[in-house]
């Protein structure tokens, strides 16, 4: 009769290997346990757009991820955090970018990529997104706001004043002021970390309303949009930013909050541009607090 019995030390790795393929399996399903995913494409203005749907298994709410002005394709990341706190999220590749069809209007700070008609283009398509988000729900009583950073700080207002199924936004580190308020301010810093260390705040504006323009396009006023809009808002800040300038942004925001609009804000005094991606975790998590707070 043969000897079933394995020898010691392989006897050892075969128990080794099946308890690290257990652990494996149990950490992702572990990862995998809180919500589904769903590759999904959907239409805008002639244009095939790619994207993914986080589905949570407990749904609080419902999101589109509005992107900035760089080429990006969708953001796993960001919303495999905001799934893992009951938030159903569409994330989609940018128009031009990854698998989504389209032109992408660049360089970042070309003329082609802030003028208005790019940025009203651009909200249509998160228009479109919402949409499709929407058909994905089961339970049509769940919210569907946006949340993005930088540009989209300009495109969520618009998106929001297009699409009545917009009932909530949550913009990191967006202007409140023009276009080219913006560049004149983010050509006037020139990227120097230690900028507001050697510069006033006066300083600044002087800049902001009185240097020349560098490019020719048509502008776009976000407060326009944001005085029309009856839903409620939420910013987040970083009191070092040196793309967007935030105190006067938050000026904007509160003459906004005089006149009865429910929009809110938090300044993070130590951190840049980008407060959504940036080390500390607490931005995000005020997001997501906000977000559930009103739904």
């Amino acid at each position: 009769m043969k000897n079933n019995i394995l020898p010691k030390n392989l006897k050892a790795k075969t128990y080794f290997f099946l308890i690290l393929l257990f652990c494996i399996s149990s950490h992702a399903s572990a990862i995998s346990s809180n919500f589904t995913t769903k590759e999904i494409k959907f239409v805008s203005e002639g244009v095939s757009l790619a994207g993914t749907i986080f589905t949570p298994n407990n749904i609080q709410a419902a999101v589109v991820i509005v992107h900035g002005s760089g080429q990006e394709k969708r953001m796993i990341d960001f919303a495999t955090t905001l799934a893992n706190n009951g938030i159903a999220v569409l994330t989609y590749d940018k128009r031009g970018v990854g698998e989504s069809g389209g032109v992408y209007a660049g360089p970042e700070v070309g003329t082609n990529n802030v003028d208005f008609a790019n940025l009203n283009l651009l909200s249509l398509d998160v228009s479109a997104a919402v949409n499709t988000l929407s058909k994905s729900l089961s339970n049509n009583q769940i919210s569907i706001g946006l949340t993005g950073g930088s540009q989209a700080g300009w495109i969520i207002p618009l998106a929001a004043q297009k699409n009545k199924k917009v009932k909530f936004m949550t913009i990191f580190s967006g202007a409140l002021i023009t276009v080219k308020e913006q560049l004149r301010f983010q050509f006037y810093t020139n990227g120097d970390k230690n900028f507001w260390d050697t510069h006033s705040e006066e300083e600044a504006r002087k800049h902001v309303f009185n240097d020349p323009d560098k490019y020719e396009f048509i502008d776009t006023n976000p407060n326009d949009v944001l005085s029309t809009l009856s839903i409620p808002g939420f910013w987040i800040f970083g009191g070092k930013d040196i793309q967007v300038p935030v105190k006067l942004s938050i000026e904007y925001l509160d003459k906004l909050k005089s006149k009865g609009k429910r929009y809110e804000y938090k300044l993070f005094p130590d951190l840049g541009h980008n407060t959504a991606f940036s080390k500390s975790e607490e931005p995000m998590n005020d997001a997501i607090n906000w977000i559930k707070s009103i739904n």
